[in-house]
């Protein structure tokens, strides 16, 4: 259970050092490059992937992905400015549900009653999540968690569809797609400073470095608590999704105070159930 804890904490504290980012005066561009390269090289030395064996896809999924990632990066460093970090992390876990929209609109896949119970909460929790009662609803409080949310479900989609790729392990085809994102996101953080005429910094590299140590090890130890609970997949599933819904509220309302009224914390309580639903229907097929 300690692998759920540690990757489940990785993921929350991204939010934050996002949230952070601001008051310590980073350039949450050059950070997000940076990010890449941290996650490149820990890639190295802890999945020590045949470098040989490595090529250049032909898929174009790769290079989709490769702008992609730190495009959603971006946007979810945005959302977590502008609403928070409760909502963030609940558009981002709730994006689990368009990768079951595809199996179900592209390769025809069943749904139970159950699961589309599931999927119509899941909705609803996010809509609650972004209602702010008798509050003006900016643009920014709607577009960008609406960004995470089908930003990651695509990401997940696109990360399914290429682990089918029988001709590399998994990770190294996450260590690929990182060096696809790394010079992307590098040439974006180098135009953004040009236009702005902001230096790179070491205090940038730092702070990436540090987002790129997190996000490898939420990874690294969620492909750990998937291979130590192989007989029980949906406890690592429901219990990474629901602690990260969870924790994420907590943070946000107590540490950073961010504002929630009764209908988004009904929206959490929605949101737990929808993922408690979705998991009991994924594998166990009720």
């Amino acid at each position: 259970m300690i692998y759920i804890i540690v990757s489940m904490l990785c993921s929350v504290t991204v939010g934050v050092l996002f949230k952070l980012a601001g008051r310590y005066h980073i350039n949450v561009h050059q950070a997000i490059a940076w990010n890449y390269l941290a996650a490149i090289l820990l890639c190295l030395v802890f999945f020590k992937p045949d470098v040989y064996a490595l090529r250049l896809p032909a898929s174009p999924l790769y290079y989709l992905l490769g702008i992609l990632l730190p495009s959603i990066f971006w946007i979810l460093s945005r959302s977590v400015k502008e609403i928070g970090i409760a909502k963030t992390d609940i558009a981002q876990r709730l994006s689990l549900v368009l990768p079951l929209l595809a199996a179900y609109l592209i390769f025809q896949e069943k749904f139970s009653a159950l699961k589309i119970i599931g999927l119509v909460l899941a909705f609803i929790a996010v809509f609650l999540m972004l209602f702010n009662k008798g509050r003006a609803q900016g643009k920014s409080s709607i577009i960008f968690p609406l960004m995470v949310f089908l930003g990651f479900g695509t990401v997940d989609i696109l990360f399914k569809q290429l682990a089918t790729d029988t001709s590399m392990p998994y990770t190294s085809i996450l260590l690929v797609v990182f060096c696809i994102a790394f010079p992307l996101a590098m040439l974006s953080a180098g135009i953004q400073a040009w236009r702005h005429t902001q230096h790179f910094k070491l205090g940038n590299l730092l702070y990436g470095t540090l987002l790129g140590t997190l996000n490898f090890s939420n990874i690294f130890f969620y492909l750990k608590a998937h291979k130590a609970f192989a007989e029980q997949p949906s406890v690592v599933f429901a219990s990474m999704n629901i602690g990260v819904v969870v924790l994420g509220t907590l943070l946000g309302y107590f540490l950073f105070r961010e504002k929630l009224n009764k209908l988004n914390f009904l929206g959490v309580g929605l949101a737990v159930l929808a993922i408690i639903m979705i998991t009991l229907a994924q594998y166990y097929g009720s």
